[in-house]
């Protein structure tokens, strides 16, 4: 019996050290593809480009029901956490683990904005781990706030819209500053797949991509239920 557990002790040690030493290559990696990309270009002047883009909109400007919609639907836990979310990487890992693909991220606002500014949008390990030191950079140099409004500013939202100025402006024809709550939900649900909630190609997708960013306000207490349902039924 002692034997046996003797043995099983050993190949968790094993299996742990192999682990460990495959996490630390990726994470070397990571680092490696985020100095790479600073040396092209460093952060502050990747956010400069951001704000200096003609359709750039500030935080102040867009209405509270928009900036409530992105963060209920894309990161919940956006001002509470330091740039990666510990939680939703477990959930991604588990269902990544049980699928045998990657078919969640676990990726927050901050290493979203992180991916749009600095790297290509291909699904790796090491580009991963390049997003997390990337986006512990942003939150020790930049507020939520700020990162917010440089997310939102960089995004895709189909229709060849990188911005919610550019998407406001196409889907609606009015300013940002303008959208009502119909519209700001509804447009805050595309990044999460442009080509398929793209409102020009697929509006009933939309539609139903936006039932879902009403019901994470209405769980994460953005909305009540009565807002919710009145939302819902304009």
């Amino acid at each position: 019996m002692k034997r046996a557990l003797r043995f099983l002790r050993n190949i968790f040690l094993v299996v742990l050290a192999v682990g460990l030493c495959a996490a630390g290559a990726v994470a070397f990696q990571g680092y490696k593809l985020y100095t790479s990309a600073l040396e092209e270009m460093p952060l502050y002047k990747r956010v400069e480009q951001v704000r200096q883009q003609p359709d750039f909109t500030s935080l102040e400007s867009l209405p509270a029901t928009y900036r409530d919609a992105v963060v209920a639907a894309e990161d919940h836990r956006f001002y509470t956490h330091g740039g990666i979310d510990l939680l939703a990487i477990g959930r991604a890992v588990w269902n990544d683990l049980c699928s045998l693909s990657f078919v969640e991220g676990g990726s927050t606002i901050t290493q979203q904005l992180a991916k749009n500014m600095l790297f290509t949008q291909e699904k790796d390990l090491c580009r991963k781990a390049a997003e997390v030191f990337a986006a512990w950079d942003l939150e020790s140099h930049y507020s939520k706030d700020e990162i917010l409004e440089l997310y939102v500013n960089s995004i895709y939202f189909g229709s060849g819209c990188y911005s919610v100025g550019a998407a406001s402006q196409t889907y609606f024809e009015k300013d940002p500053a303008q959208m009502d709550a119909n519209e700001c939900t509804l447009l805050a649900g595309i990044p999460n797949a442009p080509s398929v909630y793209d409102l020009s190609v697929n509006p009933e997708l939309a539609a139903q991509r936006q039932r879902q960013v009403v019901s994470s306000m209405l769980e994460h207490e953005f909305l009540t239920q009565e807002e919710a349902e009145e939302l819902l039924a304009s």
